[in-house]
């Protein structure tokens, strides 16, 4: 790889539309971007995703594109109709058993496989801590750090089992905010201590377990570092993650397009920012002229020795074993078949399941 392919592979960018643009193709020819983020306004159907999913990956004939998808279930699902419809993962949280959560996961991972989807960016780790939090609420599996990390694990399992990289979410916690990040910078005010035992469980013990790849927080923690969101901090995102937690796996950002981010940073200098932190993967997830504005401000950066080759080195291995391991071989996906290997009567039987376990009285 030249170097701008090198900082491609670093980037995972969202676009518009449901067929691949000339602008989007475009794109693809000058900047190798090594993965891509779909929601529900590029789906329409299993056989139309299918087809999405495989003119992408034609985009990418040298390695391979991550394509990832956020399919909590509940209120965060972006497969269209015909898909099977999951309750969230407050309602796993709910029915309480391993099996059920292993089955959801289970599913899930077999459906998106059906249309080539190879990264599901759940499970949402974080603690349902606060009542009063906008964002995360009925997305966590409850309030109770172990039953977060038991549920947690066989979401992880159940994909990683069927072949889709799980993607664990938000490092290093987002439960106990009162503002979400998609509109404001939020801020968790506990020392180290209070985040080991609360908010740091269900990360940790799902690294310990194999977790491929987490997502990091627009969130600021001023125990841990008084200046920079976890995003952009080397405290949180190297010395916290890496060096005491001793995570091998891929470390992604949040869309750098969030409100937390971008009312106080340029789209290059977060970019530059994440990387330096610790990143290996940056998500992009509408804007093109955004993309292309911060592809070519890491790329000058390396030129410029503000993000050393070895930084690159490392973030780019890293995210070639995730596809050594999840991608390839690769297969494209059978439009044809699509349709009938999702919302099938077995699956829509496990989301029933589901509902009906998380609605019994607790006792």
């Amino acid at each position: 790889m030249n170097l701008k392919e090198k900082v491609g592979q670093l980037f995972m960018l969202g676009f518009h539309g449901t067929e691949v643009s000339k602008d989007l193709r475009t794109l693809f020819q000058h900047y190798h971007p090594g993965g891509v983020i779909l929601f529900s306004r590029n789906l329409q159907e299993p056989s139309q995703a299918a087809h999405l999913v495989n003119a992408l990956q034609k985009l990418a004939p040298a390695m391979p594109l991550f394509v990832a998808i956020d399919q909590e279930g509940g209120r965060v699902a972006r497969l269209p109709k015909g898909f099977t419809v999951f309750p969230g993962q407050g309602a796993l949280g709910r029915a309480g058993t391993v099996e059920l959560a292993y089955s959801f996961a289970e599913v899930t991972a077999k459906e998106l496989r059906a249309i080539g989807v190879n990264m599901n960016l759940t499970p949402v780790l974080d603690i349902n801590s606060n009542p009063e939090n906008p964002i995360i609420g009925d997305r966590a599996f409850g309030n109770d750090p172990l039953q977060v990390e038991t549920l947690g694990l066989a979401v992880i399992a159940g994909l990683q089992d069927n072949g889709v990289l799980a993607c664990g979410k938000h490092f290093p916690g987002h439960g106990d905010t009162t503002a979400d990040s998609h509109h404001e910078l939020p801020i968790v005010p506990h020392g180290l201590e209070r985040l080991r035992e609360i908010e740091l469980r269900p990360f940790v013990h799902c690294f310990q377990n194999g977790l491929a790849a987490v997502m990091s927080a627009h969130v600021k923690y001023p125990a841990l570092d008084p200046e920079f969101p976890a995003t952009l901090s080397p405290a949180i995102m190297t010395d916290l993650l890496r060096s005491q937690l001793h995570f091998k796996g891929l470390a992604l950002t949040d869309d750098l397009e969030m409100h937390a981010v971008v009312d106080h940073y340029s789209i290059e200098e977060a970019a530059i920012r994440s990387l330096q932190a610790g990143a290996d993967i940056l998500l992009i997830c509408k804007d093109q002229e955004q993309q292309v504005a911060g592809m070519d401000a890491v790329y000058q950066a390396v030129k410029k020795g503000e993000i050393s080759e070895l930084q690159l080195q490392h973030a780019v291995l890293r995210g070639l074993e995730a596809k050594e391991r999840y991608v390839l071989p690769y297969k494209s996906a059978d439009p044809k078949s699509a349709s009938t290997r999702v919302g099938t009567p077995q699956h829509r039987e496990v989301a029933q399941a589901i509902r009906e376990a998380a609605a019994q009285p607790i006792v």
